[in-house]
């Protein structure tokens, strides 16, 4: 096996050498997706400068990334596409561009996928993803990334776009149409691992036009997926939580604004996104085993593998997102600009069929002979409203205030028994925020402050037989918090700034998985005190250097949450179970970027990243306080440390071709306490070896007659395990995938 080190070492080197990008990742204007105007800045002396960067995420409004506190990744429209050349994962271009975020599970579930070691808010168009009440896994997966013009980026803890931000904020952004006048574009590919059942085929096609007043965007797309092998030729087992092998996916999109008003200032839009992908149902994962110490051992470690066939009964595992949006805006409403977002949305999915000790039921079937499959049903709608006023005042202080309403609901049921497994959660929140930030020159200092007055709602319910079919009171729990941020960047010349920076943010604790592990009787919702929310706060600096070749930064945080979560695996079932304890995580981040003419370009970012939680938390009956910070977390929280670096060669005026590589190293984290009160003694151990996966894309511009790519992905055809894999659990024993060669046609008209 490579070494991860070695490859790790001589890209740093590289990156030395490369010196590179700024955290907004981009050195050229990225599109602006929004039909608002590029902000503008004064320059030291009073002179008007256009803005190469704006991003509206967390502030509402178009704002310049170098008065903008913090770090920020913009993923522009090119390497999305350059992604999309080597696959089709809808997160792998942020494993690819992101320092912080962890490597992608290769699946429809996004499981182990953190930013900075938590889980992030995932918007579309503004709009949440997924439900903090019940989280699933399954939010990185909502809509065909061909439709995306850019995915912004907030790296840390933030309040500013609502509840779920816990590791930052993932907004993907739709595409707008940029040229007068109509614009069709046809897309096809075909992707093969060579074998006669790996073949995948995908059309799309987008359809856009614009006027003086008003555009149209629609999109559909229809992806037909085969089964998928790693380096060794072997199949690879459809993931339990929900496998992109042997699927169907269908996306429709639809977007039209109208631009009305004195001078074209106000704007109405509307959209409506719907995407479902399915399994096939022609494949059976048959499990695997990890050596001698597995049960039942094996003498060889041989991973998951699926074949030929069907449980009887069963139904194919999906992902179903379904979201209506409506947005006005003004840009001249008593002299600020004022913006209403009113948004619905819906997502169901269901999981594949599982013989595990939770789901049995003597009364429906014999233990140890009843299959069941899981179903989480979410449903949202909300109220995003904003006012900014720049020059409130003074001039370069701007106020922006607002007020968001959300109702979210969720539940989860085992679909072929009928049972309820998670109680149907209800979910209001009413959060006010005001934030002002003041130019001063070449310094730019910003504070605010949210106020979350939220309220939980669940009904008495009975858990299931495996946890002793007890009752439990319903009732409600209220979560009233005060979230304050405050920063400061100074642009110390036209090329260098810096930045310093303190965020808190507000999340729920994934609340169904506590629910339906309640066991013993005589409790109350109200009572329950892992439904706590969980408060973070984050401390961060750094500094950016951007040049007419290139650009350079890095940033070090420290977040913490005196009553956070982490995950562990549960030694009876192997199944995820919430861990509620103080947690500290600390981390450097570097990217670059570096234009060594107009033919080559060279690109890194790397990512460290540590943490420690309790091995105990505080008893409710006050015997002991939480311990120490003396536990690591492993790899279902903190991802290893993350090396990527790519080269890209324009070797004709048409043609260019990119090799990239991404590194995950190995670790060995470890550590142990005695709780004073009992004497008891806690230890924890996790070794995760890491692996170099190489990939190449290259474009050929056939002008009049369209695009031709080709991507292949592992190029290399190594051999490794999914980080998150090699932590034993519930049948997650995966290998990751071995080549594949992808050839995409496009053409616009």
């Amino acid at each position: 096996m490579t070494k991860p080190l070695t490859a790790a070492i001589s890209g740093i080197l590289f990156a030395a050498l490369a010196a590179g990008t700024a955290f907004a990742q981009e050195s050229a204007p990225p599109a602006d997706n929004s039909n608002t105007p590029v902000p503008a800045k004064k320059d030291k002396d009073g002179k008007v400068v256009n803005l190469d960067q704006v991003i509206v995420t967390g502030t509402r409004t178009p704002k310049a990334i170098d008065e903008i506190p913090g770090a920020i990744t913009v993923v522009n429209k090119e390497e999305i596409a350059h992604t999309l050349l080597v696959t089709e994962d809808a997160t792998a271009v942020l494993a690819r561009t992101v320092p912080g975020y962890a490597e992608s599970s290769q699946a429809m579930s996004n499981t182990g996928e953190t930013l900075r070691g938590r889980i992030p808010l995932r918007l579309f168009d503004g709009v949440p993803q997924g439900s903090p009440l019940r989280e699933g896994t399954r939010n990185g997966t909502f809509t065909d990334m061909g439709i995306v013009g850019r995915v912004e980026v907030i790296n840390g803890p933030s309040a500013s776009e609502g509840i779920g931000a816990a590791g930052g904020i993932i907004n993907y952004i739709s595409a707008v149409p940029t040229k007068e006048g109509n614009q069709t574009t046809i897309t096809t590919r075909y992707q093969t691992q060579g074998h006669d059942d790996s073949g995948s085929w995908k059309t799309g096609i987008t359809f856009a036009r614009k006027e003086d007043s008003y555009d149209i965007l629609l999109s559909g797309s229809h992806i037909d997926r085969g089964i998928t092998y790693d380096g060794n030729g072997r199949r690879i087992g459809l993931n339990t939580s929900g496998s992109l092998s042997d699927s169907e996916s269908n996306n429709l999109f639809g977007k039209v604004g109208w631009n009305f008003g004195e001078d074209n200032d106000q704007r109405l839009q509307a959209s409506y996104s719907r995407f479902k992908i399915n399994g096939k149902g022609d494949y059976i994962q048959v499990l695997g085993c990890r050596g001698p110490t597995d049960d039942p051992p094996c003498a060889t470690p041989v991973t998951n593998t699926s074949e030929k066939g069907h449980i009887f009964g069963s139904k194919d595992a999906f992902n179903d997102f379904k979201q209506y949006n409506a947005e006005y805006t003004h840009k001249n409403f008593f002299g600020g600009s004022l913006d209403i977002n009113a948004y619905k949305a819906d997502q169901a999915m269901r999981y594949l069929p599982e013989l595990a000790d939770d789901k049995q039921d003597p009364l429906i079937a014999p233990l140890g002979t009843l299959y069941d499959q899981s179903e989480i049903d979410a449903h949202k709608k909300g109220l995003r409203t904003s006012w900014t006023r720049p020059d409130l005042l003074l001039t370069g202080l701007e106020l922006h205030v607002g007020v968001d309403l959300a109702r979210d609901e969720a539940q989860q049921r085992l679909a072929l028994t009928n049972r309820l497994w998670v109680p149907p959660m209800k979910y209001k929140s009413t959060a006010p925020y005001a934030q002002l930030s003041y130019d001063i020159g070449p310094i730019t200092i910003s504070g605010g402050y949210r106020r979350e007055d939220d309220k939980l709602n669940v009904n008495s319910y009975t858990t299931t037989y495996y946890n002793n079919r007890v009752s439990v009171q319903g009732g409600s729990v209220k979560y009233k918090e005060n979230l304050r941020n405050i920063g400061g960047i100074w642009r110390i010349t036209d090329e260098w700034s810096v930045f310093a920076s303190y965020s808190e943010g507000f999340t729920l604790p994934n609340i169904g998985i506590p629910l339906r592990n309640i066991n013993t009787p005589g409790q109350s919702v109200d009572r329950i005190s892992d439904l706590n929310a969980i408060i973070y706060k984050n401390n961060e600096i750094g500094f950016n250097w951007r040049g007419e070749q290139g650009s350079f930064g890095a940033t070090h945080y420290i977040s913490k949450s005196p009553f956070g979560s982490s995950l562990a695996i549960d030694p009876h079932t192997s199944d995820f179970i919430l861990s509620r304890a103080p947690v500290r995580i600390e981390g450097t981040e570097l990217t670059g970027e570096w234009k060594f003419n107009d033919y080559w370009k060279a690109t890194a970012i790397y990512s460290h990243i540590t943490g420690k939680t309790s091995f105990w938390s505080a008893d409710p009956g006050g015997r002991y306080s939480a311990g120490s910070l003396k536990k690591p977390l492993g790899v279902l929280d903190i991802n290893p440390d993350k090396l990527a670096y790519s080269v890209t060669w324009k070797f004709l005026p048409h043609a260019d071709a990119t090799l990239g590589a991404t590194s995950l190293f190995g670790r060995h984290v470890s550590g142990s306490d005695v709780r004073a009160y009992d004497g008891a003694q806690f230890s924890y151990s996790e070794r995760t070896h890491g692996y170099t996966l190489w990939d190449l894309g290259a474009n050929y511009d056939l002008e009049n007659y369209g695009k031709l790519s080709l991507g292949v992905e592992n190029l290399l055809n190594k051999q490794y395990i999914l980080s998150w894999s090699q932590l034993a659990g519930y049948q997650n024993y995966w290998a990751g995938r071995g080549r594949v060669t992808s050839l995409t046609y496009s053409i616009t008209f």
